[in-house]
């Protein structure tokens, strides 16, 4: 098996608006986090209500045909997947940093509307995230 050589950081635009997508790249965030690899998601545009208060992702809409966010969560609950708020709340847990763009916030008309409680989640812009990035890093957009 060759070395692994994973990156320094995990910097992550999440910009999808699909619960799969979102999901996936809670999936990715967890596992780097996991191994000690420092992560950031950047939630932005379509992706922005995942994090608002309330259960905000299960307004997503879900890649598979005539199924909801919240029936796709419920059926990989089912098959032993975790679940969307399983993931946001082990992301929070393993110290992952979650930022959220204004402009994102704006264009999709939720910038007056609270975020998720429990999780620490900065407003900021785009430069605050390319600033928060790492030249020895990877980032990855979804």
């Amino acid at each position: 098996m060759p070395d692994s050589n994973p990156p320094k950081k995990l910097s992550i635009v999440v910009a999808s608006g699909t619960f799969e997508k979102v999901h996936y790249a809670l999936v990715m965030a967890t596992g780097a986090a996991a191994i000690g690899t420092p992560v950031t998601l950047f939630f932005t545009m379509g992706a922005c209500p995942a994090i608002m208060e309330d259960d905000g992702w299960r307004t997503l809409p879900s890649e598979k045909a005539d199924t909801s966010a919240t029936a796709r969560d419920d059926d990989f609950a089912a098959r032993g997947v975790a679940t969307m708020n399983e993931l946001i709340d082990s992301a929070a847990e393993l110290g992952i940093t979650f930022m959220v763009c204004e402009m994102g916030l704006r264009a999709e008309g939720l910038e007056d509307q609270p975020l998720r409680k429990g999780v620490d989640i900065t407003r900021t812009g785009v430069v605050t995230f390319i600033n928060d990035a790492s030249a020895d890093g990877s980032i990855i957009y979804v």
